[in-house]
C-alpha cells in the first residue's frame, strides 16, 4: 500500500448529461459533464472518468466532443469511455486532450485492440473496464458460498451479458497490454451498500494491473474496504453528485485508516 490512492468521481454521460441510476436503470439527471468534473477537480479529485454510457449500444460515434470540452476546463487526468471500438478512436480521444481511453464493449468484440492500442499509445492509457454480474448459480453478494463465486461480463451499458468469465476475461486484458482496469460490479451499482469485495479480491489476486474499484460505494468506509481487498483507486458517482460525501470526506478516512492519499 505503498502508492496513493485515487479517488475517482464517475460521469456517465447521456444526450450531454451526467445521470445516475441504481443498476444501470431509473437514471436520474446529476448535470453538465464538464462543468460537474471541474467542480471536482476543484475539490481535489486525483481524477476523473467519463463514460458515455449509450454510445456502444447506439452505435454512436466517441465522445471527443467531450474529451475536447473537458481538455478546456479539468485540469487533473481524466479517462474518457463509450462508443470507443478502433485503435484510431483512441487516438482521437488522446489528441482531443483525454489523458486515459476506456474500452469495454469493443475488446470483448475485438480484443486485439488491447495490443494495438497499448503498442502504439502505450499501457498506461489503456484502460480495460469491464460490467459485471455474479452469475446465476451464485448466492447474494455479502454472503458466503460453498463455492468459490464466479462472475460474466456484460456489454453495452449492461444490456447484453456475453457469458465470459469476467476474472479470465480480465487476466487476458492484462497479458494483451491493459494497464488498468475499471472494475464494476452491477449488482452493486447505485445501491450504496458496498462495492463487491470477494470480486476485488479475487481480481486482485489473479492479475497486477491497478484495479479500480466501481460499483456500490455509499460512504467512505466501503471506499476504505475495497482498498483494503485489492483496489488501488474507488470510483463512486451517486454519493458525491448528490451531495451525500465530499472528496475531502473520502480523504479524511482514507488517511484516517492508514491509506496513503494525495
Amino acid at each position: 500500500m505503498g502508492l496513493t490512492v485515487r479517488i475517482i468521481p464517475c460521469l456517465d454521460v447521456d444526450a450531454g448529461r451526467v445521470v445516475k441510476g441504481t443498476q444501470f436503470e431509473n437514471l436520474r439527471d446529476a448535470g453538465d459533464p464538464v462543468e460537474l468534473a471541474a467542480r471536482y477537480d476543484a475539490a481535489g479529485a486525483d481524477e476523473i472518468v467519463f463514460y458515455d454510457i449509450t454510445a456502444s449500444a447506439e452505435q454512436r460515434d466517441t465522445a471527443t466532443a467531450l474529451a475536447r470540452a473537458a481538455a478546456e476546463e479539468v485540469f487533473i487526468p481524466y479517462t474518457i469511455g463509450g462508443g470507443v471500438r478502433t485503435p484510431d478512436d483512441m487516438r482521437s480521444m488522446l489528441r482531443a486532450g483525454a489523458d486515459k481511453v476506456s474500452i469495454n464493449s469493443a475488446a470483448v468484440r475485438t480484443p486485439e485492440i488491447i495490443d494495438e492500442g497499448a503498442a502504439r499509445f502505450g499501457s498506461q492509457c489503456v484502460v480495460l473496464s469491464v460490467d459485471v454480474k455474479r452469475s446465476e448459480s451464485d448466492e447474494s453478494i455479502g454472503e458466503r458460498p460453498e463455492s468459490p463465486p464466479s462472475w460474466e461480463v456484460y456489454l453495452n451499458g449492461g444490456r447484453v451479458n456475453t457469458g465470459l468469465d469476467a476474472v479470465e476475461w480480465l487476466v487476458e486484458g492484462e497479458r494483451r497490454g491493459a494497464g488498468e482496469f475499471v472494475l464494476n460490479s452491477m449488482d452493486s451499482d447505485g445501491m450504496e451498500t458496498g462495492y463487491d469485495l470477494d470480486l476485488i479480491s479475487e481480481v486482485a489476486a489473479r492479475t497486477e494491473a491497478p484495479i479500480i474499484a466501481s460499483g456500490g460505494a455509499g460512504s467512505p468506509e466501503h471506499m476504505v474496504a475495497a482498498v483494503k481487498a485489492g483496489a488501488g483507486a474507488v470510483l463512486a458517482a451517486s454519493i458525491f453528485h448528490f451531495g451525500e460525501y465530499t472528496i475531502a470526506d473520502v480523504k479524511h478516512e482514507l488517511d484516517a485508516a492508514g491509506i496513503p492519499v494525495r
